[in-house]
């Protein structure tokens, strides 16, 4: 999965880096699509926390009321989408000089800060203040300048653009009073959810404070070659920690720079990171003026942002737009204007920029046609047999197979599923071994102690009930009550 990410991000920078002579440019195909995708799930979002909502479903997800989060299931991936499409709306007004296509633009951006607003999330708020300060300097620089022959292609006063935070905190206030939750009491309450997520009390052992102590930890075990990709969710599970315990699975460290040194080593996340910090600064984006660069900055700025607190780029949305991003940031472009024609002998081995692009966005099409037929294979697994699409309602494990996209899910299906016996002890052993390095939790660490302990392994059985017992308290609890005939291994 990791490699079809990067092969995803990759084709989507290719694609990006094709030349903008046609009748639609890459930056103004991006700018529509960001500005449309956030603009329809504001609004969805603001309908949400209204508890307007219940007329989409089942087409859309309804949290409870006072919450918003679109239609991506998350407040903060629902806060960088906004972001996003706040960026494309800035990048609009500074192409656009229609005194009526700005004065809609306004309106989206209040109608996007509102949304931002009503997520209650701290990285949205971060970025919306990130956004307001670095387009309110971009404004300043414009209008210092007098080398601009355009003027029409200029963003907001820059004051204009500081009174974001001003209207974001009085939107944070006064949409509870709009939305007439409950009580007068209760609504202030809501109106402050934001500021009360902020305060240390508020800090439990499921923050972010908590998860990244445990991560350091793993580190310090192995500085130098890390756990291996995708196996932080299996370190942290069989780890003892000498503090707090991040108390959910975990399967991302919620920091890309942390990620990278759990998982890779030290050494390696010194080098991407280093590697791509000073990429960033050879290209001095404060240089900037041109606006297509500078959304796609902006855009860059907003998903890593969101990096060293989560994991956006784990997601294809993202991937997109963050690929694009490179691929119209890629160095030839800045310089192909100004760079002399090349030879016709460089031209016989040089790829035509084009014919490039139209080639990347063929194959990153076909990837993602391959990857939602090969999803919705694997998805009858989990469905109940008269839910499933005809081809796949019979002997549907044995089918999906050979996936090689979801072959990890696929395993975890088969061993849940899959009844753990004295004849297939040592199968399902080797499987439970296998799939609680994907996916550690209750249901895969029983049929791993149940595998163990028929299969002779009484030491192992022993150990990963203890682990168990630590990881998930709860969950252990539930097992021994629910299971008198199978005594777990005394820890």
């Amino acid at each position: 999965m990791a490699c079809a990410a990067l092969a995803g991000i990759g084709l989507s920078a290719l694609a990006g880096a094709g030349k903008e002579d046609r009748v639609v440019s890459i930056p103004a195909a991006l700018a529509w699509g960001v500005l449309a995708a956030g603009v329809i799930n504001a609004l969805v979002g603001l309908l949400q926390y209204g508890n307007l909502a219940g007329d989409l479903l089942p087409w859309i997800t309804s949290p409870t009321a006072g919450r918003a989060w679109g239609l991506l299931r998350q407040r903060n991936q629902f806060g960088t989408l906004i972001s996003l499409a706040l960026v494309a709306a800035l990048w609009f007004y500074a192409k656009r000089d229609s005194r009526r296509m700005r004065a809609g633009l306004v309106a989206a951006a209040v109608m996007l800060i509102a949304a931002t607003a009503a997520s209650g999330s701290r990285t949205g708020a971060l970025q919306l203040a990130l956004i307001a300060v670095a387009a309110g300097v971009v404004a300043w620089k414009e209008r210092r300048s007098t080398s601009d022959p355009i003027p029409a292609r200029r963003l907001p006063p820059p004051l204009a653009l500081l009174a974001i935070l001003p209207l974001y905190f009085a939107l944070n206030w006064l949409l509870p009073q709009l939305a007439a939750i409950g009580t007068s009491s209760k609504a202030l309450t809501s109106a402050g959810a934001l500021v009360q997520r902020l305060q240390p009390t508020a800090l439990g052992n499921e923050s972010r404070l908590t998860l990244w102590h445990n991560v350091l930890s793993l580190i310090a075990e192995r500085p130098l070659t890390g756990w291996g990709w995708g196996e932080l969710s299996y370190a942290h599970f069989m780890a003892v920690y000498p503090g707090p315990r991040f108390p959910v699975l975990l399967d991302n460290a919620h920091n890309l720079p942390l990620h990278l040194a759990v998982e890779l080593g030290i050494p390696a996340a010194v080098l991407i990171c280093g590697g791509f910090l000073w990429l960033v600064i050879s290209a001095r984006p404060w240089r900037e003026c041109d606006p297509n660069r500078l959304m796609a900055w902006g855009l860059v700025g907003v998903i890593l942002v969101h990096s060293l607190l989560e994991y956006p780029l784990w997601y294809g949305p993202f991937q997109l737009v963050f690929g694009l991003c490179l691929g119209m940031l890629w160095p030839a472009r800045a310089s192909s204007d100004r760079a002399s024609p090349p030879s016709k002998k460089t031209k016989a081995w040089l790829p035509d920029g084009r014919k490039l692009s139209a080639l990347a966005s063929i194959a990153l099409l076909s990837f993602v046609v391959y990857a939602a037929w090969d999803y919705t294979r694997i998805s009858q697994i989990y469905l109940p047999r008269d839910e499933r699409l005809p081809p796949w309602q019979d002997d549907t494990l044995a089918k999906v197979r050979d996936s090689w996209l979801f072959a990890r899910q696929v395993d975890f299906a088969e061993l849940t599923l899959t009844p753990v016996t004295h004849e297939n002890a040592a199968r399902m052993h080797a499987l439970a071994e296998r799939t609680l390095h994907f996916s550690p939790e209750p249901r895969v660490i029983v049929k791993l102690i149940e595998s163990a302990e028929l299969s002779g392994r009484e030491d192992e059985a022993r150990l990963i009930a203890e682990r168990f017992r630590v990881a998930y308290p709860g969950a252990y609890a539930h097992w021994l009550r629910h299971n008198p005939g199978d005594r777990a291994p005394a820890p």
